[in-house]
């Protein structure tokens, strides 16, 4: 198959991912190493292809933004802005041959967080465990760092923090994750940009591929159980580590 096919069935696939449950990331960047792209080029163009996704789908969200308990939503903005700038910088100035050592391990962690952030958020909240303004604004730090690096689960990572909080208005909390995680990316995708670390031809393509995904995944998602699409990109996404442990290994 053709590298063009790849990059486009990769994000029509990932816009679908995005929409329904998330985890896109976990398909871009290994179809864009796949066709040939160093991994960190690979990671940076993968945020700016999906960019326009999560910025639909902040918007579509836009009625539902409300701030949390002590901490106003323009403060977490801020900060995810912010945290996004020292992320991207941070990938920029990591070596390549690193980077291909780091990717596996950031692949794991999201995988994790994805399958299981929700779960351990609600146990713990069950538990009576409360956490107070202060830890969430360092959480929102250091998980917008991560989101300006890499970012695969930031979303579910942003959620299960939140429901410490005592969050548990969803449609809320799907809103907030939305707007921070767009904010971040925003940034880091404006760096990339600027620094060059971007492939625009294989980017654009999967940029156009992730937007029609996005529509018929939001339309899909509407049919199929969410659990069951968590499920498969869970599946997904511990497939796509194993293959990235074996690579820098094997």
């Amino acid at each position: 198959m053709d590298a063009p096919l790849i990059l486009f069935a990769a994000g029509l696939l990932a816009g679908a991912m995005n929409a329904a449950a998330g985890g896109g990331s976990f398909v871009t960047i290994p179809a864009m190493v796949f066709v040939g792209l160093p991994s960190a080029v690979a990671n940076a163009s993968s945020t700016v292809a999906l960019l326009p996704g999560t910025l639909a789908s902040a918007w579509a969200w836009r009625r539902d933004f409300q701030s949390f308990e002590g901490i106003p939503l323009r403060s977490l903005v801020l900060i995810s802005l912010g945290g996004g700038l020292v992320g991207a910088v941070l990938l920029l100035v990591t070596p390549q041959p690193a980077f291909d050592a780091i990717l596996p391990w950031l692949l794991l962690a999201g995988t994790l967080a994805f399958a299981f952030g929700r779960r351990i958020g609600e146990v713990l909240r069950q538990r009576q465990v409360v956490i107070g303004p202060r830890f969430l604004v360092g959480a929102q730090v250091l998980l917008s760092v991560y989101a300006g690096y890499f970012g695969g689960g930031v979303g579910i990572m942003m959620m299960a923090v939140w429901s410490l909080l005592g969050q548990v208005d969803i449609r809320a909390m799907s809103a907030g994750r939305t707007l921070l995680v767009s904010a971040a990316n925003t940034v880091a995708v404006l760096c990339f940009a600027v620094a060059g670390p971007v492939r625009w031809p294989e980017t654009a393509v999967m940029l156009v591929a992730a937007v029609i995904g996005g529509y018929f995944g939001a339309v899909l998602a509407r049919r199929i159980p969410a659990a069951w699409l968590r499920g498969v990109v869970v599946a997904y996404s511990a497939l796509m580590t194993a293959v990235f442990f074996w690579r820098a290994w094997g």
